[in-house]
């Protein structure tokens, strides 16, 4: 079977703002009908690299290809792609209707067709009937779902979202996350998307590239990304975890908190210093006669869901722990854990050196 050409391809990106150096060796792919979110905190380089996919910035080196072809010379306006800002960029002066059809009216689409093309956006959207309205009526999320129909009227090939959830509140920003991956289904076109926030990208996307100084740190799926993180930013930045610092002992055996675990992980070499992570899920409390560790519960927060609980183990490492089991501050308890729950990274920049 022939290999299909990824349709978005990004060779060797680099880009710097006076000097300053914003993305670093920039080197990945977006297939087609992927859902694929750029994530990472503020001054990553996210929205930069979406800028230069969109074309409103140009690589100082490296290449875009759009299905093998290079667009790195093309003005936006002739790329097969349209973006939604997190402002929404809608004009106060026009309507809803004149909004959405502002692109179609602007290639001189006839009249019939913009009618039923805008039509067909609302019904998408969840805002059919709103034709007539005034912007200014319209709530914040009711304007974005506008921003998003006028973009998607033109049927381009690609979605560019850069955070355009982040002016909503929280009830809304959740409602509009399952109603953009519905969209994007449906419509079945690529969408990519600039969040800082970790719970939206888990939530929405195929594919995540976790991005920071610059550089993608992981790309892959939203379980490989949390199961399986390749450094400790990218494991404390998606999800909370318990980040340890241990040694190897030999092919599926670490050593921390002051004994020894059987884990899944080998490869390393003997007496390697690591970083073992340990998600508070995972993390089981028992009576402290049965617990690989033993320790003292300093406190115990209800979330809803689960207890935060924090315990300060005998060997004086604090670990985090995320169960529906009650405890109380003070109390001796155990600790276990299984050896699908122990992950094993090799030490990255973002840990300090090893004191010997």
């Amino acid at each position: 079977m022939e290999k299909k050409e990824p349709l978005i391809l990004f060779k060797n990106i680099f880009k710097d703002f006076d000097g300053v150096e914003v993305l670093n060796n920039i080197n990945f792919y977006i297939k087609k009908n992927e859902f694929l979110t750029l994530l990472g905190p503020s001054g990553c380089g996210k929205t930069t690299l979406l800028r230069l996919l969109g074309g409103f910035e140009t690589p100082s080196s490296g290449d875009i290809l759009f299905e093998g072809k290079s667009i790195v010379s093309l003005p936006p306006y002739k790329r097969r792609l349209n973006t939604v800002f997190q402002r929404y960029a809608l004009f106060p002066h026009l309507n809803v209707e004149e909004n959405i059809a502002f692109g179609l009216n602007i290639r001189k689409v006839d009249k019939k067709t913009i009618k039923k093309k805008v039509g067909d956006m609302l019904s998408l959207v969840g805002l059919s009937g709103y034709e007539k309205r005034s912007i200014d009526t319209l709530s914040g999320g009711q304007m974005q779902r506008i921003a998003i129909a006028r973009a998607l009227v033109n049927e381009p090939e690609v979605l560019l979202l850069d955070e355009p959830l982040g002016a909503l509140d929280l009830k809304f920003r959740k409602d509009m996350q399952l109603e953009l991956k519905r969209m994007q289904q449906q419509l079945g076109i690529t969408f990519v998307y600039v969040t800082h926030d970790q719970e939206e990208a888990m939530t929405m996307s195929d594919t995540i590239a976790v991005i920071d100084k610059g550089m993608i740190q992981q790309i892959g799926t939203p379980e490989d990304i949390y199961n399986e993180p390749k450094n400790s930013f990218v494991a404390d930045f998606i999800g909370e975890s318990n980040i340890l610092d241990g040694r190897m002992k030999g092919d599926y055996r670490a050593y921390f908190c002051g004994r020894e675990f059987e884990c899944l992980d080998r490869g390393f070499g003997d007496n390697e210093s690591i970083k073992v992570v340990i998600r508070p899920e995972d993390v089981d409390i028992v009576p402290e006669t049965e617990g690989m560790l033993r320790g003292t519960v300093h406190s115990v927060i209800f979330m809803g869901v689960h207890y935060d609980t924090r315990v300060l183990t005998d060997d004086g490492t604090e670990l985090i722990i995320h169960t529906t089991q009650k405890t109380t501050p003070g109390s001796r308890i155990g600790i276990s854990m299984g050896p699908d729950d122990i992950h094993i990274m090799e030490r990255s920049i973002y840990d300090a050196p090893v004191i010997a």
